[in-house]
């Protein structure tokens, strides 16, 4: 068992929705893991609010699709080679390994938050893609703020940058294809976290599933 999960873990049945939050619905087997709420949501780089780093290019959800916002250091090029990547929020690591071809090391984050609107309890998944080096384990938690990787190339694929996406849809993992590009299924990261820097928590563990994607070929995730 990885450290962070220890005994916490339970299989028990999931209705997940497509959106990615319980609801009446289908029921799957599924592990859960009880979490804190994340308090809010900062920056993946230059934390807290990406001092020193531009956004290349953003969500876009029509060909030639984007699903994601591209990070890079002001100073262009490889400059931002080696930088810090940070965790935007108290979360599980529900995936850290070298995926391979375009993704390169890939670190995915599960998070649990009160959506301020309704009240209820909502799911995210973060995507930190084409990192340099990977700085986290499978199925530890993770704190806001926390450094979880560095900042890479997919071994000189990329100029150096940080691919970042932001998912509702906690069943797609490493396969995009397998949902709509629609903001249902995705959202636009920077808005994201700009509508969520300072969130409610009480300081219940809630209960997040786990096992919600269909496995990727060679890569371990939870």
């Amino acid at each position: 068992m990885k450290r962070g999960v220890g005994n916490a873990i339970r299989t028990v049945l999931w209705g997940i929705c497509a959106v990615g939050w319980l609801c009446p619905g289908p029921a799957v087997m599924a592990a859960e893991i009880t979490i804190p709420l994340a308090d809010g949501f900062d920056f993946p780089v230059g934390k807290p609010n990406a001092e020193g780093y531009y956004r290349s290019r953003g969500l876009r959800l029509r060909p030639p699709r984007h699903m994601g916002d591209d990070w890079n250091g002001r100073a262009g090029g490889n400059s931002d080679l080696g930088a810090p990547v940070y965790a935007i929020g108290d979360g599980i690591v529900t995936l850290a390994a070298n995926a391979r071809g375009a993704w390169g090391n890939v670190v995915m984050t599960r998070h649990a938050y009160r959506d301020p609107s309704s009240g209820k309890v909502r799911y995210i998944d973060t995507l930190n893609g084409h990192l340099d080096r990977i700085l986290i384990r499978l199925g530890e938690r993770v704190k806001r703020g926390q450094l979880i990787g560095t900042i890479g190339t997919n071994s000189g694929m990329y100029p150096a940058h940080l691919h970042f996406e932001i998912r509702h849809n906690i069943r797609i993992g490493l396969h995009r294809e397998s949902a709509p590009p629609t903001l249902e299924h995705w959202a636009d990261p920077t808005a994201f976290i700009e509508g969520h820097r300072r969130l409610s928590r009480d300081r219940r563990p809630v209960p997040v599933p786990l096992n919600a994607y269909q496995p990727y070929p060679g890569v371990k995730g939870l």
